[in-house]
């Protein structure tokens, strides 16, 4: 068992050092300029990473920010309200969802939703949603610091050009898809939710809705890591998200304008690869992808464990 845990370790180092080794290259033609720098134009030897970045991290987070409520809200639903005839076999087709390969997700987006979005749904938010991010991006603009960056950001956040393929797209594909293992965990989470707490609830007089309240509570620890998980499954997602994106890189992502990430960067360019500074720029795409997923789950790990807090 010692070796076994020892070769996860090594081939966690394996990784970690081939993706370094091959990207030293671009790292030190652009320097720090790679992670900060927002042109990305190998014909003119420029690696500026930061609009995969910033793309990596806007999909992820809107992904995150859709998936949540509706997968502990089915999660709640399955556990406290469902009828035991249901709850099983609605189950089962939530988790059979998570093992639908990526590429049906991202065909199913660029053929359905694509239009969807196109026509009914980017013009309503441009009209009555985008009026008010403008008024909060004014509300930030006179703040110091990033309060200009903000506002301006906020402020053009719901315009670009209107033809279904974009962020918005991307955000919601990832967010059907990591919605499963949000429901799968948190279910888990709110049934080892002991019985006698839910039983005491009652025999208090509680309603199913406080009850389900308090579970929701006791269980807040696996909830947190089920929105890790789904997190970190968005960060690293590849074939869908090139396939609904539209794979153009912007400095300053919008809602409904095309653009590109860490992951979607790499299989679109590699085959056109052809230079050893072009081929170890996208390695150190991956480096720092690889980099950003880590730091989000030790970062959730901290928040889970909490190894400052005082012990009693």
């Amino acid at each position: 068992m010692a070796l076994v845990a020892l070769l996860v370790t090594l081939a966690f180092a394996a990784v970690l050092g081939v993706l370094f080794s091959r990207s030293t290259d671009a790292l030190a033609h652009a320097g720090w300029g790679f992670l900060t720098g927002s042109t990305w134009d190998p014909v003119a030897g420029a690696y500026g990473a930061w609009p995969f970045v910033f793309g990596t991290l806007f999909t992820s987070f809107l992904a995150l920010l859709l998936a949540l409520p509706i997968g502990i809200a089915v999660a709640l639903f399955l556990t406290e309200l469902s009828p035991r005839w249901l709850a099983t076999p609605l189950g089962v087709l939530i988790e059979l969802l998570a093992g639908v390969p990526s590429l049906v997700f991202g065909m199913w987006g660029v053929f359905y939703l694509a239009p969807l979005l196109r026509k009914p749904v980017e013009p309503w938010l441009a009209k009555h949603v985008a009026p008010i991010f403008h008024f909060l991006g004014g509300l930030l603009m006179p703040l110091p610091l990033l309060g200009p960056t903000l506002g301006v950001w906020l402020d053009v956040l719901f315009t670009g050009p209107k033809i279904g393929l974009g962020f918005l797209l991307a955000g919601v594909v990832l967010a059907i898809m990591i919605v499963p293992t949000i429901v799968a965990i948190s279910r888990d989470a709110l049934l080892a939710v002991p019985r006698l707490e839910r039983e005491a609830a009652h025999a208090l007089g509680a309603t199913r809705w406080e009850v389900a309240r308090n579970a929701l509570r006791s269980a807040k620890t696996g909830v947190f890591a089920a929105g890790t998980l789904g997190l970190g499954r968005a960060l690293g997602e590849t074939i869908a998200v090139t396939l609904v994106i539209g794979n153009v890189a912007v400095a300053l992502p919008k809602l409904f304008s095309p653009g590109q990430t860490l992951a979607s960067t790499i299989p679109a360019q590699l085959p056109e690869a052809s230079e050893p500074v072009f081929v170890s720029a996208l390695i150190a795409l991956g480096l720092v992808l690889f980099a950003l997923t880590l730091l989000v789950n030790l970062g959730a790990r901290l928040v889970i464990e909490r190894p400052w807090r005082k012990r009693a």
